[in-house]
C-alpha cells in the first residue's frame, strides 16, 4: 500500500520548536521531492517548502523563512520539517506530499 504518514505534530508554546518527519511505504522515498504544506481549518492552504531527492531544499512561505527548514535523511529513508520560534499563527495541520502520495497529517498546536 502506497502511503505517506508525517508524525512529530503536538502542542508547544510560543517560540518552542517541533521537528515533523515524513516516512513512506510502499515506495522509496528517496526517489522523489517531497513538499510540505499546512492546513488552517477553513482558512487556506499554505505551501511551506520542498526538497527534492537530492536534498535541494528551499522555504517558499515567506512567514516561516528564516524559522523553518526542510531535509532529508536518504538512509533512514525520511524527510523532516525543523520548525523553530514558532508562533500561534504556524497552528495547523501539517501535511507532506509526493507526486506519489499525500499523508493524511499531523496537528501543531501553538498556545501558552
Amino acid at each position: 500500500q502506497v502511503q505517506l504518514v508525517e508524525s512529530g505534530g503536538g502542542s508547544v508554546q510560543p517560540g518552542g520548536s517541533l521537528t515533523l518527519s515524513c516516512t513512506a511505504s510502499g515506495f522509496n522515498l528517496n526517489d522523489y521531492a517531497v513538499t510540505w504544506i499546512r492546513h488552517i481549518p477553513d482558512t487556506r492552504r499554505e505551501k511551506i517548502g520542498r526538497i527534492t531527492s537530492d536534498g535541494s531544499a528551499l522555504i517558499y512561505l515567506d512567514s516561516v523563512k528564516g524559522r523553518f527548514s526542510v531535509s532529508r535523511d536518504n538512509n533512514k529513508r525520511e524527510v523532516y520539517l525543523q520548525m523553530n520560534a514558532l508562533k500561534s499563527e504556524d497552528t495547523a495541520e501539517y501535511i507532506c506530499s509526493t507526486s506519489r502520495a499525500r499523508g493524511q497529517g499531523t496537528q501543531v498546536t501553538v498556545s501558552a
